[in-house]
Formats: structure tokens, C-alpha cells, sequence
């Protein structure tokens, strides 16, 4: 058994729901993931009588899951931890076609760009979830059955039970039918795809419940819809509330990036600040949604909140617990201690490298072209000028000067002093401060 899988099997032993509610159901209701539902009180006695078999579908429309569905698997999690049975659902075929946006149409990814994003999905979704035991997880891919038929057998079989009428006054496709843009065919149809998806796990698995964004509600109900006109049961949707900032902000978007799970596309320094940066007004709703913290331990940090917010203890928890969550407990000390080095002018030669390189390119850089020396190497002038952390060249010498100026935390005292990659970190990367809060990064570039 490999270390990672050890430390998933560890992290995943470790997580429970919270003993003092009734049932899961009202737990959810708590944290604030009910927002709309079909019928509530037959939910909660279904999700109380016994196993449940539920789904949850993500496409593959990207190489990364992100923020927002971080917020299914963790309520698949805990539907798991509550005895039911959670398959996953990677959708190799609604990927190739992708939900309808609500602005424009989406740019269609060749085949092989969507079977290399379902096996990254696939990975990401694994470590969330307990493969082992009654109540294992499964991973089903839509192309395994969608690809098999004919597009008469998909019109005859699937599309005959629904209505335009009713499609049509969708959310999303009533919006994009009233744009300048409108909505093709293809987008139009993704809703019998997904209604199509629900059947075929009701009759292959006994699945009776999807979730989802509220966002899809039109998509979850298309295949509540289909399985009550074709097999006459009634199936259950749940759609958790879109997350948004107490400001009404658009929430997991960074400087109009998304916040992405996979390291390579959002660093786990870039990570754990985000959840460090948490307004006071939404911190507490996001250790509700995103940690496994008891009812209790939230309300403690509620109050540390209103009575201290200074200390930001809140944050740092939520912070603590995400990025652990994500990216591992080691992995989070590592970006922990790195930040406490750089922006408090600790030692960075005892901070794991690696992590280091991570925290500093995602400091404002220099622009390399402003410097005049031979590749691999800078002067402590350059360096001040070319990172924007002074005007001039004359105001460089009077920041070394005045004893303002750190490189790698070690005060310059030359302002033509010059800096070369055995100077840098990994050979390339710099730290430059100029006085104690404003700091840059410089790339030496590869040598």
C-alpha cells in the first residue's frame, strides 16, 4: 500500500458526521446544503429507513474539479458516512456535448481530450470517497452506456418522453433562448442526456437519488421525470444552494481564475490562502460546508469570530482543514511554515524548497527585461526597479540606503550588489522586500 493511499485511508477513517442531530438529513439542512429538493419529507424518512443509493455526475469540461465540486463530494462524504451508497458519476459522453452555460456556447473538446480529463477526474475524485467496505463507492463513466446507441434509438427511447414546452422554461435554456447568441441543438439536448443518465443508474444499481448544484435543478428533475413517465417510480433530486460571498461576489474565483483541486493548476500555497483570506461574514457558513467540525466546534469558532476577529482563528482553522483536506496534512505544514518564513522574515533556508518556489511565484514578479547584466544574474538596483517595489533607480539607493531593502530576507547594504542563481532558490527564484510588507518575486529563469 503506497503512502498516499495510507494517508487517505487515514484522513477518510477520521471523518464523521455530527452525532447530535436526529439524521443526516437534518445535518444537511444545518450546514446549509438543502437548497431545493423534491419532496422533503419523503427524503428524510428514505435517507432514515435504510441504504440509499445515490449519484452525483461531474464532466469532464476541464482537467481539474474545482471548488464547486468540492462542495458534491463532500456532501456525497457524508451521505456515505450515513450508510448509503454514493456512485460517481465522470461523464465521458455529457462531457463531450457540456452543459449549457449561461452566457455562450461551449467549445467542443475532441475525444481524446475528454477520455484524458475523465481519467484525471476519475483520480480526483477517488481519495474523497471510501472505495472499501458495505457501502463502498463506485465510478461509472455515461459513455459506457450512451455510446452504445444509435441516435434513432436515443430519439425513440429517450427523447419521445420529453416535452419542448417543458424544456424550453429551464432556467439556463430560457435565458440563452432570449440572448443574441441563442442555444444550438447540441446544448438543448444535454438535459435528455443527463435525464437518460439517471435511468439507466436506476435500472442498473437501484440509484433513487441525484445531487447537484441548484443551478442544474432543470437537469437532476429531467431524470426524476423520465424514470416516473418510463419504469412509474418516484425518484428523488437534491440540489445544494450555489455558494456566494456575504457581499453577493461569485464564490471560489481568485482574480477571475477558479480555485482548482488539482496543485499543478492552483498551488496549495494559492490554496490555503484563499481559505486564509475568508471574509469574518462567511466563515463560519464555510466551515459548515467544507469541514467535517462538529456543530459545536463551529459555534465555538462563531463566537471566537464575533468576540475576537482580530485573531482569525476561524480562518486559520478553515484554512487548516481544506487545504488538508485537498492536498494532505504534510503538504499543508510544509505551505504553513513557508508563508510564516517569507512574510515574517524567517529562516527560508529551512523551508522545504519545493514549497518555497510555490509561495514566491505567486508573489507580483520581475519584469527580466529591465535588467542589464548577463543572463542568471541582477543587481539589487534591478531588482528593486524591475519588481515595482520602488519608482526610479535613485529611489532603489535611497531604500538600500536607508536599510530598506532584503533580498532572500538578508538586508542589502550595496545597492550594486549582484545576485546570481547560487544566490536563488531552486537555482532561480528570489524573495525581494522593501521594507517589511511589500515584497516581489524574480524568476532568474532556467540556467
Amino acid at each position: 500500500m503506497s503512502a498516499e493511499t495510507q494517508n487517505t485511508e487515514k484522513r477518510l477513517s477520521a471523518q464523521s458526521n455530527d452525532s447530535s442531530f436526529e439524521n443526516i438529513w437534518q445535518e444537511l439542512k444545518w450546514r446549509g446544503l438543502v437548497h431545493v429538493s423534491t419532496d422533503e419529507a419523503a427524503l428524510e424518512e428514505s435517507l432514515s429507513e435504510g441504504s440509499v443509493s445515490y449519484y452525483c455526475g461531474f464532466d469532464p469540461t476541464a482537467p481539474s474539479l474545482h471548488l464547486g465540486h468540492l462542495v458534491q463530494l463532500l456532501m456525497m462524504r457524508r451521505l456515505q458516512l450515513a450508510g448509503h451508497r454514493p456512485f460517481a458519476l465522470v461523464g465521458g459522453a455529457t462531457g463531450l456535448i457540456g452543459d449549457p452555460r449561461q452566457t455562450s456556447e461551449r467549445v467542443l473538446n475532441t475525444r481524446e481530450v475528454v477520455a484524458e480529463w475523465v481519467d484525471s477526474l476519475r483520480e480526483q475524485i477517488r481519495p474523497y470517497l471510501s472505495f472499501e467496505g458495505e457501502n463502498a463507492a463506485t465510478m461509472v463513466n455515461n459513455l459506457d452506456w450512451t455510446a452504445q446507441m444509435s441516435a434513432l434509438d436515443f430519439l425513440r427511447e429517450v427523447g419521445k418522453n420529453f416535452r419542448v414546452g417543458t424544456m424550453v422554461k429551464k432556467e439556463i435554456v430560457a435565458k440563452r433562448l432570449h440572448s443574441d447568441e441563442g442555444i444550438s441543438y447540441t446544448e438543448f439536448s444535454y438535459q435528455v442526456l443527463q435525464g437518460n443518465d439517471y435511468l439507466e443508474l436506476f435500472r442498473r444499481h437501484g440509484i433513487t437519488l441525484q445531487s447537484g448544484g441548484s443551478d442544474q435543478w432543470g437537469n437532476l428533475t429531467s431524470g426524476t421525470e423520465l424514470i416516473r413517465k418510463v419504469e412509474g417510480e418516484h425518484v428523488h433530486a437534491l440540489g445544494t444552494p450555489l455558494i456566494t460571498n456575504a457581499d453577493g461576489t461569485k464564490f471560489g474565483k481568485s482574480e477571475g481564475n477558479a480555485i482548482w483541486l488539482d496543485a499543478q493548476m492552483c498551488s496549495p500555497y494559492a490554496f490555503y490562502q484563499f481559505w486564509l483570506n475568508t471574509a469574518d461574514a462567511d466563515v463560519v457558513d464555510r466551515l459548515k460546508v467544507f469541514t467535517f467540525l462538529t456543530r459545536a466546534e463551529i459555534e465555538e469558532y462563531a463566537q471566537k469570530v464575533a468576540d475576537e476577529p482580530f485573531r482569525r482563528e476561524a480562518q486559520k482553522r478553515l484554512a487548516w482543514e481544506v487545504t488538508a483536506l485537498a492536498h494532505g496534512e504534510e503538504t499543508t505544514t510544509k505551505v504553513i511554515e513557508a508563508s510564516q518564513a517569507v512574510f515574517g522574515g524567517g529562516d527560508l533556508t529551512a523551508v522545504d524548497p519545493d514549497t518555497l518556489t510555490a509561495v514566491l511565484a505567486e508573489l507580483p514578479q520581475a519584469d527580466r527585461s529591465q535588467w542589464e547584466g548577463e543572463p542568471g544574474t541582477v543587481t539589487a538596483v534591478e531588482l528593486l526597479v524591475s519588481t515595482g517595489l520602488v519608482a526610479s533607480r535613485s529611489e532603489a539607493r535611497r531604500t538600500v540606503r536607508d536599510g530598506g531593502a532584503s533580498v532572500n530576507n538578508v538586508r542589502v547594504t550595496d545597492a550594486d550588489q549582484v545576485f546570481t542563481r547560487d544566490d536563488a532558490f531552486a537555482g532561480r527564484h528570489l524573495l525581494v522586500r522593501r521594507g517589511k510588507k511589500n515584497m516581489a518575486g524574480a524568476d532568474l529563469g532556467e540556467g
